[in-house]
């Protein structure tokens, strides 16, 4: 079975800012088919749950309050990629609009809920090693 890297909320684990989750049915059921490796790049980077939000302000990731959590970020992209390593992972499966998992857009750091054509910073480290990664509206391109 091939494994596949998941954002963990989407799976029912409350690890978003919030504390809550994002679980997703079509997502769950992919486990009939595949090996799914949860992941949140914010916790693997050290953050809290819940924390305050965060959202990419040009090169960095600042907090809603002002704090700077780019490393954070960063180590949190770095871990996921070596889970993908480890594991011989090909394809992720991470949640939409996220300062860390989004592909394609994400909030545009005024914290406004405007979207902005932009990665996440754990997508695009993936996306540039050569992972696939699809947003969980994405599924049928598996």
């Amino acid at each position: 079975m091939e494994n596949i890297l998941v954002s963990a909320c989407l799976l029912g684990i409350g690890c978003r800012y919030d504390g809550k989750h994002k679980a997703n049915p079509e997502v769950m059921a992919l486990r009939e088919k595949y090996n799914l490796i949860p992941v949140c790049p914010e916790i693997y980077g050290g953050l809290p749950t819940p924390r305050v939000p965060s959202e990419r302000v040009g090169d960095k990731v600042m907090m809603k309050d002002g704090r700077d959590v780019t490393e954070n970020y960063r180590r949190g992209a770095r871990e996921a990629l070596e889970l993908c390593r480890i594991y011989n992972i090909r394809t992720a499966i991470l949640k939409e609009r996220s300062p860390s998992c989004g592909k394609g857009k994400i909030y545009d750091g005024s914290f406004t809920g405007a979207l902005t054509e932009r990665d996440g910073v754990t997508a695009e480290l993936l996306i540039s090693e050569g992972i696939r990664v699809l947003g969980e509206s994405e599924l049928d391109l598996l």
